[in-house]
């Protein structure tokens, strides 16, 4: 399975975007909130974290192979158990995210059937199906979101690479309240960084005092 692909992006549809990679153009499926990240960015390289499935009737000889692409690995997680939801497949699930996934996943966590119901393919009873087979089980993804907001109502509003960075602090041990703070020190002292590759290093090296 194609996990994560590099290229440089070349077009942009409703819900998929075409990525050259080496002279050979990938067609990626993509959810609302992703398609809206990425709209400015054509004629850039991005990388995307991917999944693929077969798109088709099993036992018909019509199956189509589709990659579907996440701005992070945390997203492509939280996708693969969104979808797991009985009556919720691929399809319905990109379509239905038009919004940050942290922020659904938190409605999901508190029970929040009117934020479900204002995404696009999901009715009453499938946004109760949700809540009733997810709520519990997306703690981390929602916590990320709970994150952001605190962030943003301090006047920072966190970007997709930010938001990365983060995971990937507190998956290595830090505190969620400190890593948002060092990253914002980080970013700001060094505004041109776009990437967590490049963002997580500067964090540690103020951390440690070895810059100030």
């Amino acid at each position: 399975m194609i996990a994560q692909i590099y290229g440089k992006l070349i077009g942009m549809e409703e819900d998929t975007c075409l990525i050259d990679i080496g002279g050979i153009c990938y067609e990626v499926m993509l959810a609302g909130y992703a398609v809206s990240e990425l709209s400015s960015k054509i004629g850039s390289d991005i990388t995307l974290c991917t999944m693929e499935y077969l798109e088709g009737t099993p036992g018909k000889g019509n199956l189509t192979p589709r990659m579907v692409g996440f701005l992070t690995p945390s997203e492509r997680e939280f996708f693969k158990r969104y979808t797991s939801v009985k009556g919720l497949g691929i399809k319905k699930g990109l379509k239905s995210l038009t919004i940050p996934i942290e922020t659904i996943a938190a409605a999901i966590e508190n029970g929040d059937e009117k934020l479900l119901l204002s995404l696009p393919a999901i009715g009453k009873r499938l946004a109760q199906v949700i809540i009733a087979e997810l709520k519990g089980k997306l703690e981390d993804f929602a916590a990320v979101g709970q994150a952001i907001s605190g962030a943003a109502a301090t006047g920072s509003g966190f970007k997709i690479y930010q938001v990365e960075a983060m995971e990937i602090l507190v998956a290595w041990g830090e505190k969620r309240n400190e890593a948002i703070e060092l990253i914002e020190l980080a970013s700001k002292k060094h505004p041109n960084i776009k990437t967590a590759e490049e963002l997580v290093p500067l964090v540690y090296r103020i951390k440690q005092g070895i810059e100030v």
